[in-house]
């Protein structure tokens, strides 16, 4: 059965003056000319993207969409009216968020966290910007410390709502955040806890001692590339430490303790400097 919204590989049954016509379970569908590939024959097989057109027709193409059926993913807003806003997912016709699946009001150029889906009733690929509500009911399988895969799904005034693992939700606070984020970054992060209702608080540093140690093996990396002298030290203004390392002032801090005492650098009040010979 002909998969819509995925990949499918598909047998060339016939050429025509605009394209190749490929053979499915669901009837033939066309692989319009500009996306044939060179030298293709009749009988070979094609791995394409299947999805509707303007008109509602199936359709093959060899582009890569930014999502498919069943994925989450952070999209342009290429237009808005007022039925619902159409998104750039990388194909010749806009992925539809119909205005019942939005969150809030959105404009052109705005980017926005989906979850792609087959509309049952119309059989058509849609967008519900109301991802949560695709994320299954399984409790975290691990535990406080552990290193997870973040997708950064949302900006909110307390913190960055994220996706974890790609199937549990998680929140990054706004105050423990030190390097500009944006939707669909896919950083790697740390559990802080796991909350009674299942959710995850979130953090992209390592807690406490772990946390020094990297900062430390980072800093020293730095230095090295440098030449030897950086002009940091604790008492550097954050945003200079952050620009430079992409590091909070915290642990920049505990960094510079830790190749101290290793009598790996020497502090002075506007620099620091690796020892000679490091």
């Amino acid at each position: 059965m002909l998969a819509l919204g995925d990949f499918n590989e598909l047998e060339v049954a016939r050429a025509v003056d605009f394209g190749l016509y490929l053979t499915s379970d669901d009837g033939d569908l066309l692989l319009p000319g500009k996306y044939v590939p060179e030298g293709t024959q009749i009988g070979d097989r094609l791995r394409v993207f299947v999805y509707r057109d303007s008109e509602d027709r199936l359709i093959a193409t060899n582009l890569v969409p930014l999502a498919k059926v069943n994925e989450f993913a952070a999209l342009t807003v290429r237009d808005v009216s007022e039925v619902g806003a159409f998104l750039d997912w990388g194909l010749e016709k806009d992925l539809f968020l119909p205005y019942r699946n939005q969150r809030r009001a959105l404009r052109p150029g705005q980017r926005v966290t989906v979850f792609v889906y087959l509309d049952e009733t119309s059989d058509r690929i849609v967008a519900n910007a109301k991802w949560e509500r695709y994320l299954p009911d399984v409790d975290f399988p691990g535990q406080a410390g552990d290193q997870v895969a973040l997708f950064v799904a949302d900006d909110t005034e307390l913190g960055y709502p994220v996706i974890v693992n790609g199937v549990h939700q998680g929140l990054l606070y706004h105050n423990e955040v030190f390097r500009p984020l944006r939707l669909g970054d896919t950083p790697t992060g740390y559990v802080r806890q796991v909350r009674p209702d299942g959710k995850l608080d979130i953090s992209l540093q390592k807690a406490g001692y772990d946390e020094a140690l990297d900062a430390a093996d980072t800093l020293l990396e730095v230095l090295r590339k440098a030449g030897g002298t950086l002009p940091l030290s604790d008492k550097s203004e954050p945003d200079d430490v952050y620009r430079r390392l992409g590091m909070s002032k915290k642990v920049f801090k505990k960094a510079l303790g830790t190749l101290y005492r290793r009598g790996l650098v020497q502090l002075s009040a506007e620099e620091t400097r690796l020892v000679s010979g490091e």
